[in-house]
């Protein structure tokens, strides 16, 4: 199908593309819309600055353990069975955190809530090949839009709504877009149940989500993902504190600054996917990133208060190579097993790596005394990267690698 000339996007799935732009839209809700209000929930709710850093951490290490639970839960119920799941989970979720009596319960929602993000996050790429194979690149590029859309609104909102009617409506107003993102789905399953017999090959099997480990393009998209994830999370932790240390921004210049890494994120995020799928050579792409990621930590290191601005630039630029790993988890797998397979392998790790990034800046920090040893520990994450856009410069298939191999384990 892929072959084909492209089809219209309504050409028979218009719920299906409503259902991928309003779930793309629920997968940051639980994770921004917590802290710009944590000053009234501990009115509230009491809770330790111990409490505080663990539902900081709490995003990265559910959306890691999601990613290997994913494709069990898409063997089990089907692609679209999984993110109804995820939705319910959101939803679930976002419901107990508004009513939680305790900062045990309000726990329990975060990670409930999280869980079902982690969830949706590993689905929507093989939900997207799966409905739209000729237009992966396109679709990938919308949603990941929507994603960064889903960041800033709640961040936006949610002081505003806490302010006028509390901080629980401000937690739980966000359950309304994940039941209003149920009703695509629950169309789109009714339609399918007709033809149940695709669902047989939705989900990976067991063997090949643990061969994964034996395929260069499967490690190396995992290690580029991982890698430019580690990178993203120690910015949003440390960037603000960095800049006012070594580039004498004040606390609201930090902020405006973290959010411009935000916004100069979108085009890039509109435009990698659809060059992706253009550029033979997709390593340049992922070079382009890295550079960005470089060139950025350099200049914080040599001229912090000469050029903040662009060096932020820079350091927002370089999220170009999420969008990439989204698009490269379609493209270079054949099939739907393949691409839940790796979808959930490389997010995994990437995202378990990723709740260590800003623990690992702040550990170098307190054991340095200052900020040019976790810059320099950036550097060389970000460098690291170079090996994959080497081995991803050559247009090859996870499943191509595998069944290579296959002769040799039996």
């Amino acid at each position: 199908m892929s072959e084909r000339r492209p089809l219209p996007l309504w050409a028979g799935r218009v719920a299906a593309l409503l259902g991928i732009v309003l779930v793309a839209l629920t997968l940051r809700q639980a994770v921004a819309a917590v802290s710009p209000i944590l000053g009234a929930i501990r009115v509230d709710i009491p809770m330790s600055n111990i409490g505080v850093g663990l539902l900081g951490t709490l995003p990265p290490i559910l959306l890691g353990v999601s990613g290997f639970v994913a494709p069990r839960v898409a063997r089990g119920l089907g692609l679209d069975g999984g993110i109804v799941l995820a939705l319910l989970l959101m939803t679930l979720g976002h419901l107990v955190r508004a009513v939680a009596p305790g900062f045990a319960v309000l726990l329990v929602g975060s990670v409930v809530a999280l869980a079902g993000t982690g969830i949706g996050n590993v689905l929507l790429p093989p939900i997207v090949r799966r409905y739209f194979p000729d237009r992966v690149a396109l679709l990938t590029a919308v949603y990941v839009c929507v994603v960064g859309v889903s960041t800033a609104v709640p961040a936006a909102l949610a002081a505003p709504v806490a302010e006028r009617f509390g901080w629980r409506v401000s937690l739980g107003l966000w359950s309304v877009t994940s039941v209003v993102a149920l009703v695509p789905w629950i169309v789109t399953i009714v339609r399918e149940r007709r033809r149940r017999h695709s669902d047989a090959v939705e989900a990976p099997p067991p063997a090949l989500v643990t061969r994964l480990w034996r395929s260069r393009v499967a490690l190396s998209i995992t290690v580029a993902f991982s890698t430019s994830t580690i990178c993203t999370y120690a910015a949003f932790a440390w960037l603000p504190e960095i800049l006012g240390d070594i580039a004498g921004s004040t606390p609201t210049e930090a902020g405006v600054l973290l959010a411009v890494t935000g916004l100069v994120s979108v085009p890039g995020a509109l435009v990698a996917p659809l060059l992706v799928a253009r550029l033979r050579n997709v390593g340049w792409l992922i070079g382009a990133g890295i550079a960005c990621f470089a060139f950025g930590y350099l200049g914080l290191l040599l001229a912090p208060a000469t050029l903040t601005l662009l060096w932020v630039l820079l350091i927002g630029s370089g999220s170009i190579l999420f969008p990439v790993n989204l698009v490269l988890i379609n493209v270079r797998t054949r099939t739907h097993d393949g691409t839940v397979a790796l979808s959930g392998f490389a997010q995994g790790v990437a995202y378990a790596l990723g709740a260590l990034g800003p623990l690992l800046v702040g550990l170098l920090h307190d054991v340095s005394g200052g900020w040019t040893v976790p810059l320099l520990f950036l550097l060389g994450v970000i460098l690291v990267t170079t090996l994959p856009a080497i081995t991803l410069a050559r247009p090859a298939f996870v499943e191509d690698e595998l069944d290579h191999l296959a002769p040799t384990s039996r």
